[in-house]
């Protein structure tokens, strides 16, 4: 069995982990921590796990949580978790980090954008930016994990293999996306309040928004080449969700059958990343609770533009849900065990 424990267990994304490691046949739970639930049941600070974990918050004591475990998810915010990650290297323990600190390939870009230092610029070299899809052998291999952000994972999902194959200008990208208020966070925040969010949608983050660079970071990689894209994220008042729906310039004549070849090809053997019939657009609501990817794509012979639209659960393809996935790949495991459940509807 593979003792896990989650730093961080109490957050949406915590609980997330913990419902999904909790019913998950090769792992047994060892250490959740929480700051503000420190020695109370689990299931008293989530009443929908009574009955299933029956474990207690307990306080963070890194070094014995590492020593006791053999992964170690940290569901905090940026900024925690290289210490946590640099006693699990030493000890030459898995480390699966659910904020930005291990996403970034040069330490610079992200004391830039999410202004804190890194705390070791050196480890990020045992990193790999955990989206399996696209970085599967290179997971494998790994001990140290940036699981990727949310609405990078929609995006970059969307937008691989038309990248991979030249099929679009690089740098004629813009993406509109959307997302719930499960993105923000437990803590509470004027801007999630209900009174603010309700019969509302907004724009934010509007040209700095810090998952940018993420995005481009790996998107480049995809081309070939750097390239800055315009990216837009918005509210809405829902729980969970994220829609992207991307714009990108063609390089020649495409026609949509030919587009869909490519990513059909391009996804052919991918258990969680689903092209649907053509003329079938991405719901959230049919992804809600599960691991996979929604995806369809037009040309718009009009504008000579590719129109991707892309559906993801924040809380589990972007967070939870693919840490697991990951999780499954540094053991050795099928890759998809634990997470094949559709999504919930109504």
């Amino acid at each position: 069995m593979i003792k896990a424990s989650v730093i961080g267990a109490t957050g949406y994304t915590g609980v997330e982990l913990v419902r999904l490691l909790d019913k998950h046949e090769q792992v047994e739970l060892k250490y959740l921590t929480s700051q503000t639930y420190e020695g109370q049941e689990y299931a008293s600070v989530y009443p929908n796990l009574a009955g299933y974990c029956t474990k207690e918050c307990v306080a963070g004591d890194i070094s014995k949580i590492v020593a006791e475990s053999d992964v170690i998810f940290v569901a905090l915010p940026h900024g925690h978790a290289v210490e946590v990650a640099k006693k699990a290297d030493a000890q030459g323990k898995k480390l699966i980090d659910l904020g930005a600190d291990f996403r970034f390939d040069d330490g610079a870009i992200y004391e830039k954008w999410y202004k804190v230092a890194h705390g070791d610029h050196e480890l990020l070299s045992k990193s790999v930016y955990g989206l399996p899809e696209i970085n599967r052998a290179e997971i494998k291999e790994a001990s140290i994990i940036g699981n990727p952000g949310c609405y990078p994972t929609s995006v970059i999902l969307g937008l691989a293999p038309a990248l991979q194959h030249k099929l679009i200008e690089p740098n004629s990208i813009i993406i509109d996306a959307k997302s719930g208020v499960s993105g923000a966070g437990r803590k509470l925040a004027l801007t999630s309040h209900f009174v603010e969010v309700n019969e509302n949608i907004n724009a934010y983050g509007v040209g700095n928004h810090r998952h940018t660079p993420e995005i481009e970071q790996e998107l480049g990689k995809l081309a070939g080449e750097s390239l800055t894209v315009s990216f837009t994220p918005h509210l809405v008042p829902m729980t969970r969700g994220i829609l992207s729906t991307i714009y990108a310039t063609l390089k020649g004549n495409w026609t949509t059958a030919e587009v869909r070849k490519i990513f059909q090809d391009f996804y052919h053997d991918e258990p969680f990343v689903h092209l649907l019939p053509e003329g079938q657009w991405p719901h959230t609501k049919w992804v809600y609770g599960s691991n996979n990817c929604h995806l369809n794509l037009l040309v718009d012979p009009r504008t000579n533009r590719l129109i991707i639209t892309s559906a993801i659960d924040n809380l589990i393809k972007g967070a939870a849900g693919q840490a697991v996935q990951n999780m499954n790949l540094l053991f050795d495991l099928p890759e998809t065990t634990g997470l094949l459940v559709p999504g919930m509807v109504p």
